[in-house]
């Protein structure tokens, strides 16, 4: 080899120095990183050459964040997105009723890489006759009748078409369809069964009270896992939950040590927020939850809201902010040992924007909750393997690896953190000045670079093509 060839760059791109922590291995000390083609091809405690080469020094590089549970899709979504540390961000609550569609309108297009389950609020919507929309209505035919044999048929064979064409999973709603039956369930779940994916459940009932609550939800969820063999996945615990999500919690260790798979997230805010017109507001509401009028804030405008006008968006409709936790019991939440991080994210609330750095600001640097690489698991470990029956392909991410793809974070522990508020929810987490979604930088020296599109699919093997 001439001395040319020699003081060639073996890499693209190489992270100097800084402190690698690879959630799979546990992995945490100063390394090179090296990253050829989108893979990462080393992690190297001796000096790499690199045609780029950035000092990390003093920085973590972890893998990027997975984000199972995030509904705003658009490009301007995204860029909040990748400033959070986020590389992956999946619709598997409420999915999608056209799988194809869905992944066509980000192809080629996307800064950071996006997957969607094939949802049974929108096949219920279709197969109901409802209008297209995010949620339905508590008015609509989709919350207020139950399925016929025939509309039954129709929301399976649309859910069977979605996982043909390559959905993630298969996302539930139950408590904005309260008339869908156990049945229904069960028959969703088995199309789940057939394919090897997941359920990403939102759960149908609130509370602690009365004969049907939060637990006999959860219990909805695990005795159609154990009959079908199709996992669950809890969304949101502790906002479904609220003062009784250590029960919940506990309701959901106690399956899995009984061998049912059953997974959990939650995000690290005290309020949640949805649609006003939805069945969640039912007459009753109030009890279910332990709150009242003026513990919801109206995402437009800031205002909390009284009877009166509760009464009157509830006719037009909107986004509306639940404050219905103490913050105890996000911390109860966050640091058990089975949820996830998933942000619930939606244009209105600041976990659109915040929910990664709020997690490593706040409650593994200042509370210290949990430690920097549990936070790291949750964040990014955790949600790859959720889904890899399913998207075998999520083995690559979630790793800090030789042969994992390169989808990297790097951020200062000493810095990170949120800044997205009620009031100005759209603000841009600090503290993160690197992000890599296939090797390509999407965020330098905290600035997002608009001009690139690394993203890709996320998505299942399908009819008539060969994805992973």
């Amino acid at each position: 080899m001439s001395p040319a060839q020699a003081a060639e760059p073996e890499f693209d791109l190489v992270l100097r120095h800084g402190r690698v922590i690879d959630p799979e291995s546990g992995l945490d000390a100063v390394r090179d990183v090296g990253i050829r083609q989108g893979t990462i091809a080393a992690v190297s405690d001796h000096p790499l050459r690199g045609r780029v080469t950035i000092d990390v020094d003093g920085l973590a590089v972890a893998p990027g964040f997975i984000d199972l549970h995030q509904h705003a899709q658009q490009s301007e979504d995204y860029r909040l997105k990748a400033q959070d540390g986020v590389t992956t961000v999946c619709e598997l609550e409420v999915g999608t009723a056209d799988v194809d569609a869905w992944y066509a309108a980000r192809e080629g297009k996307a800064l950071i890489h996006f997957g969607v389950s094939v949802g049974h609020i929108p096949c219920r919507m279709a197969a109901m006759g409802d209008r297209p929309g995010f949620l339905p209505g508590a008015d609509s035919a989709t919350a207020l009748q139950p399925a016929s044999d025939a509309q039954l048929a129709e929301v399976t064979r649309l859910i069977e078409h979605g996982f043909a064409r390559g959905a993630v999973a298969v996302g539930l709603g139950l408590q904005y369809t309260p008339a869908s039956t156990m049945a229904e369930t069960l028959a969703v779940y088995r199309v789940a069964a057939k394919y090897h994916a997941s359920c990403h459940v939102h759960l149908r009932s609130k509370g602690d009270s009365g004969p049907r609550n939060v637990f006999t939800a959860i219990q909805e969820l695990i005795d159609a896992s154990n009959a079908t063999g199709a996992p669950s996945h809890v969304c949101h615990v502790q906002s479904t939950s609220n003062r009784a999500t250590p029960r919940a919690l506990q309701q959901i260790s106690d399956a899995r040590s009984r061998g049912t798979d059953i997974s959990v997230e939650c995000y690290p805010y005290t309020a949640g927020m949805t649609e006003i017109k939805s069945a969640v507001f039912d007459p009753g509401w109030q009890a279910r939850a332990g709150i009242d009028f003026q513990d919801l804030q109206w995402a437009a405008t800031g205002e909390r809201l009284t009877a009166e006008t509760f009464a009157n968006y509830r006719q037009t409709g909107g986004l509306v902010i639940v404050h219905s936790n103490p913050e105890e019991v996000v911390r109860a939440a966050v640091s058990h040992p089975l949820t996830m991080i998933a942000s619930d994210g939606l244009r209105g609330h600041p976990r659109h924007a915040g929910t990664s750095a709020r997690i490593l600001g706040r409650y593994v640097r200042e509370e210290q909750v949990i430690t920097l690489a549990q936070a790291i698991d949750k964040l990014s470990l955790m949600p790859a393997r959720r889904l890899e029956a399913r998207v075998p392909a999520m083995k690559r991410k979630g790793r800090v690896q030789v042969g994992a793809d390169a989808d990297l974070v790097v951020f200062d522990p000493k810095t990170v953190g949120d800044r997205a508020t009620y009031e100005k929810p759209d603000l841009a987490s600090v503290g993160i000045p690197y992000v890599l979604v296939a090797g390509v930088l999407v965020v330098r020296d905290g600035l997002v670079q608009t001009e690139v599109n690394p993203g890709q699919a996320v998505r299942a093997k399908f009819e008539g093509g060969n994805r992973e």
